[in-house]
């Protein structure tokens, strides 16, 4: 199977996407995916400065966590995003890490299959499209990937009700377990 690289964005305690998270890595472990879990808790992730230099020498001139993040990130085969959704976007946390994996643009990266879990306290249909949308835009930058799948819950607003969501847990585990 596929070396699966799981990035949690949420910086909150008892956060639902974390508990769906942990379903999805269940599901993935299940059908035989090796299962590397990152949470951007605790995490020190600085803003993307532009420069640019990452372009030729394939490596930030920052010296954080992302640059880490960044090698996991180009050596596995599947990545899975996962965020809250605030104000109808992914989580701030979630963009300033997707600018700073910029060295990886020039890179001989591995990953070619992207996948987003998202969470909302609203829950239309329509809420998780502009951060669908945005990992797209990110997506569309490695001609090598593609963004194969993306799950939303919504619904669900306070700390830790996520796990008393049993349909929401299950197709979480569902679609981990369906992860190429």
């Amino acid at each position: 199977m596929s070396n699966v690289v799981v990035i949690t964005t949420s910086l909150r305690a008892k956060s639902n996407s974390d508990i769906l998270a942990e379903q999805l890595i269940s599901g993935a472990k299940d059908a035989g995916h090796n299962v590397e879990h990152i949470s951007l808790k605790g995490k020190s992730i600085g803003f993307c400065i532009g420069c640019l230099v990452c372009q030729k020498t394939q490596r930030c001139v920052l010296r954080d966590d992302a640059v880490q993040i960044a090698e996991k990130v180009k050596n596995a085969d599947t990545l899975v995003f996962v965020t809250p959704i605030y104000y109808y976007e992914m989580s701030g946390q979630m963009k300033t890490l997707l600018d700073r994996l910029n060295p990886l643009y020039s890179s001989d990266y591995k990953f070619r299959r992207v996948y987003m879990l998202s969470t909302a306290a609203e829950d239309e249909e329509y809420v998780p499209e502009k951060a669908v949308s945005g990992l797209q835009g990110w997506v569309d930058c490695f001609e090598k990937a593609e963004l194969a799948g993306s799950l939303f819950c919504g619904g669900i607003s306070d700390p830790g009700q996520s796990a008393e969501k049993g349909d929401e847990l299950s197709e979480a585990y569902k679609f981990g377990k369906a992860l190429q």
